[in-house]
This record gives C-alpha cells, structure tokens and sequence, in this order.
C-alpha cells in the first residue's frame, strides 16, 4: 500500500520532496494572492468609474436640463398658481438644483466605498506577512527514539 505521492505509508518524505513541496505551496499562494489582488482592484477601479459617472450625470443635468426645464416648469407654476413669473422661474431653478444635488450625493457615496476599500494594500500586507513567515521559519527538532528508550531532541540539517 502506498501514499497518494507514491511512497510507502508510515515513510517520512525526503528533504528534496519537502523543498519540492513547499515552492509548489509557495507557488500557488502568490498566484492566489495576484488574483486576488486584480480582482480586489478590478472592484474598485468599478466603483470609481460609477462615481464618475454619478458626477458626471450631475454636471450634465444640471448644464443642459436648466434652460429648457426652467422655462417648461416656470411656466407651468405660472399657469397652475397664478404666481409672479420670477417667483415661478425660481422654483424651477431649486428643482433643478435638488436634482443635481441627489446625483452628487450619490456620487460622494460610491467614491468614499472606493477610497475606503483597500484591498490591493491588504492583499500587500497579507503577502508581506507570508514572505516574513517564511522568512523566519526554521525546521523543528524531531525527537528520535534512543536504544534505552529515552527521546533525544536531533536538529534537522538545513542543506
């Protein structure tokens, strides 16, 4: 009978298998970490471009909708109130006003998501925790069994 990696079970792997082994494991965490990364600044650069967008909506609104909205809304309060015609032109004005306002709002929100996120420095720092781990793992001990039973404490050789 023998282990999926084609040793015999109860046999220890060999320094080479473990070397082997641990930059396969390494490998595929920094390529885990790299994916993670794009897709972390794939949402991100989503969020910014909708507040862009937000904000852009908002300038175009209020730009190219006041001539053509104030004239339409005035003189519809005019002809529903009987009101002074500036007075009319006035609300049609804040009308617009609010309405440029609500997509600003909407436009600040989606930018503070985006400022607040950070995922690529968080997949930084979770890859710099990785590297330091690494850097300051040392082997274990392994106690072996002595002829009179006692357990000794053999340190591995790291070449």
């Amino acid at each position: 009978m023998s282990a999926p990696d084609g040793r015999p079970v109860g046999a220890e792997p060999s320094i080479g298998q473990l070397v082997a082994s641990a930059t396969t494991e390494m490998s595929a965490l920094v390529h885990d970490e790299i994916a993670l990364a794009k897709a972390q600044l794939k949402r991100d650069v989503k969020r910014g471009a909708v507040s862009g967008g937000a904000f852009s909506g908002a300038g175009a609104v209020l730009l190219f909708s006041l001539p053509m909205l104030n004239f339409a809304l005035a003189y519809g309060i005019r002809t529903w109130s009987h009101w002074n015609l500036a007075v009319c032109f006035l609300l049609s004005f804040a009308a617009n006003v609010l309405v440029a306002g609500l997509l600003a709002l909407i436009g600040v929100v989606f930018a503070k998501k985006a400022k607040k996120s950070k995922g690529p420095q968080k997949v930084a720092a979770s890859v710099k925790q990785s590297a330091g781990v690494l850097q300051n793992a040392k082997p274990h001990p392994r106690e072996l069994p002595a002829a009179d039973g006692a357990h000794k404490a053999v340190a591995r050789s790291s070449s």
